[in-house]
């Protein structure tokens, strides 16, 4: 089983900032992949970027591609999420999820995440 809890989310204003972790209660933590998703009322999930738990470049969707970057720690099995230049279309609730294990590949699509956070909520304002 995999455990993860999300912190970090807030209401911020258009341009500003906010950095999201997300601690993630695994051994194989660097077998998996690891992403952010993100849901806002009314919308689709979508999947924001991803990394894996071992290495390689990150992916990121083309709306925050420039203004969001991925990282991790993988000693403190932590994931986060550093949001600059945000906008009132950035606002959602924030999801960390986690595959089971995997060889890399870790690409956007939610099919391949099987471990959920319960999210964290982005508000972006004018």
């Amino acid at each position: 089983q995999v455990h993860l809890v999300e912190s970090g989310g807030g209401s911020v204003q258009t341009g500003g900032s906010l950095r999201l972790s997300c601690v993630v209660s695994t051994i194989a933590y660097t077998r998996r992949c690891m992403g952010w998703f993100r849901q806002a009322p009314e919308k689709e999930r979508e999947g924001v970027a991803t990394i894996y738990g071992g290495g390689g470049t990150p992916y990121y969707s083309e709306s925050v591609k420039g203004r969001f970057t991925i990282s991790q720690d993988t000693t403190a099995k932590t994931v986060h999420l550093q949001m600059n230049s945000l906008k009132p279309e950035d606002t959602g609730m924030y999801y960390c999820a986690s595959s089971t294990n995997s060889n890399g590949g870790c690409t956007l699509g939610s099919q391949g995440f099987r471990y959920w956070g319960q999210g964290t909520q982005v508000t972006v304002s004018l």
